[in-house]
């Protein structure tokens, strides 16, 4: 790294410390030339995933692109931003999970489906609708009919 002042490349590190919520570390530098003082950020490289669309293109994700998904499949119903966040984080960490440098948009798509069946099923039949582009109201029958057997599944039967 070069002195910003005069080019210099050897510098003496005088003081370390955690930044930006403990993702980077703050180093504060003196040149051995100059003797000017100067501040680096040291922080890893993060990975790059990116999604392959349906039509072929592709695009790096983005998580806020997911939240946003379900923040408008759970509006004005009774789901917390903290339990939505906290979700699409796990997803996110699922795709960077899957060692892939390319992931599908349907299987992005399908991970939050299953997600928000179990968050809240309005939701759910909300996002299906968009996601999976819903022509007739028999669409919308059939995925009441998925809701309604997988609650069958979760509740035990009563003796």
């Amino acid at each position: 790294m070069k002195c910003p002042y005069c080019g210099h490349i050897e510098q003496r590190v005088l003081d370390s410390r955690p930044a930006r919520d403990e993702e980077a570390i703050r180093r504060r530098r003196e040149c051995c030339v100059c003797n000017r003082r100067f501040t680096t950020f040291e922080e890893p490289e993060k990975p790059r995933l990116y999604v392959v669309k349906r039509r072929g293109d592709r695009e790096e994700f983005h998580r806020e692109k997911v939240m946003t998904g379900m923040i408008t499949a759970c509006r004005k119903r009774p789901v917390s931003q903290e339990l939505l966040r906290d979700t699409a984080e796990r997803i996110e960490r699922e795709m960077f999970d899957l060692c892939e440098p390319e992931v599908s948009s349907t299987t992005i798509g399908d991970r939050v489906m299953e997600a928000l069946l179990g968050i809240d099923e309005v939701a759910y039949v909300r996002f299906a609708s968009v996601y999976r582009e819903f022509e007739s109201p028999r669409e919308f029958r059939e995925i009441v009919d998925n809701v309604r057997r997988a609650q069958k599944r979760r509740v035990p039967a009563q003796t």
